[in-house]
């Protein structure tokens, strides 16, 4: 990862609309750094994505944030980015069952809590997490990671009982 890449992206008013900025070299040369061709989708969408640090989104979420920053974009073009910003290791995809894929932009070794009951999802400490009797891999393949997702649900009220 390049150090320093990301910056605030400052958003201004242009042609009574607002606009991303454009003119982010640190988030230029984040996509050089990676081979990503830096188009004017791509640059907007990652000074979306890495501007607010680490977090987690959604392609519908960030969808939603290029609307607002009108960045035109299709759902089929930020899914795509997405993709292209996993595969460079920029992001890093979760898929939790149920729910759509969710892309954190923290790449650094750690695990999540994922709330059932909100979609919500958070940063697990890597150290917290403790695994063990990982099976041999197959001949010719190593173990390159192990994402741990702790799903949480609110405890079920006990019914206190009549007597």
């Amino acid at each position: 990862m390049l150090k320093g890449a990301y910056q605030t992206i400052p958003v201004h008013m242009h042609r009574r609309r607002l606009v991303a900025e454009l003119r982010a070299p640190n988030v230029r040369a984040l996509l050089n750094h990676c081979s990503i061709r830096p188009t004017r989708q791509r640059l907007s969408l990652a000074s979306l994505l890495f501007s607010k640090g680490n977090r987690h989104v959604t392609a519908e979420g960030l969808l939603a944030e290029a609307r607002a920053a009108c960045v035109q974009a299709s759902y089929a073009t930020i899914y795509n980015v997405l993709k292209c910003f996993s595969d460079a290791g920029l992001l890093r995809c979760l898929a939790v069952e149920g729910h759509p894929m969710i892309f954190d932009t923290n790449t650094g070794p750690h695990h999540h809590f994922f709330f059932e009951d909100s979609a919500e999802i958070t940063d697990l400490a890597f150290g917290d997490v403790a695994i063990t009797g990982l099976p041999q891999p197959p001949e010719g393949y190593e173990i390159a990671k192990v994402d741990v997702v702790v799903r949480l649900r609110p405890k079920k009220k006990v019914k206190p009982a009549n007597g």
